[in-house]
């Protein structure tokens, strides 16, 4: 029965999921940042907290991503999610299958696909950086984009991220940091890190709904 009632879960899920989604009023912040990366041509890595995964999983639907997703239970709904959103998918996380996940990660981005990370997923702590969430970047010479998103209304999961659910008709605004590279060898890691955390800082800033800054979007 447990068995049957996931199989409902993850077929039903993603079907709520896209109708509430449609209702979303969607606003962006920093455009440029994403024009950028896109007309380098560069295979880049999509980096957002775990917790703003939903509305950026959506806003990104259908651009020929691969999505980093866990093994565990949890990820199994995810994956339907970010299945029916055309994303391709990339198994495994820092807790199980990471070696598996790093890499499906480099081949995709050496085969010119984007990559979508969630860098303190799947377990926490909350928008903490993992040490090696980067490393297909830097492997690959690949862009990374930060990207964060927040909405009015919104509900918040109970959960160890405080996932974020807009609600139908829910003003939702997408912002972007500035894209960099990562470069080899730990110590222009740990700097290239330590960037990122501030630039996906930056954009929760921006996304803290700041007056004409945004820019309308279908």
């Amino acid at each position: 029965m447990l068995r049957i009632v996931r199989g409902l879960a993850e077929r039903i899920g993603p079907l709520v999921a896209r109708a509430v989604a449609r209702s979303w009023r969607i606003e962006v912040v920093g455009r440029e940042s994403w024009t950028r990366v896109a007309a380098t041509e560069r295979p880049y890595v999509l980096l957002c907290w775990h917790d703003a995964l939903l509305p950026v999983m959506w806003h990104h639907r259908h651009r020929g991503i691969c999505a980093v997703v866990s093994e565990a239970r949890d990820g199994q709904y995810l994956a339907a999610f970010a299945t029916s959103l055309g994303y391709g998918l990339i198994r495994g996380s820092s807790t199980r299958g990471g070696r598996r996940a790093l890499l499906g990660a480099i081949h995709a981005l050496r085969q010119g696909v984007p990559v979508g990370i969630t860098p303190d997923g799947p377990q926490g702590p909350r928008r903490i950086l993992k040490r090696g969430a980067l490393a297909a970047a830097a492997r690959t010479g690949a862009m990374v984009l930060p990207v964060h998103a927040e909405a009015r209304p919104s509900w918040r999961a109970g959960s160890w991220d405080r996932f974020l659910v807009p609600p139908p008709l829910a003003r939702v605004r997408v912002a972007y940091g500035a894209p960099f590279e990562v470069g080899r060898g730990s110590a222009a890691e740990q700097v290239a890190v330590s960037k990122a955390i501030r630039e996906l800082d930056d954009a929760a800033r921006l996304a803290a709904w700041p007056d004409g800054a945004a820019t309308p979007t279908g």
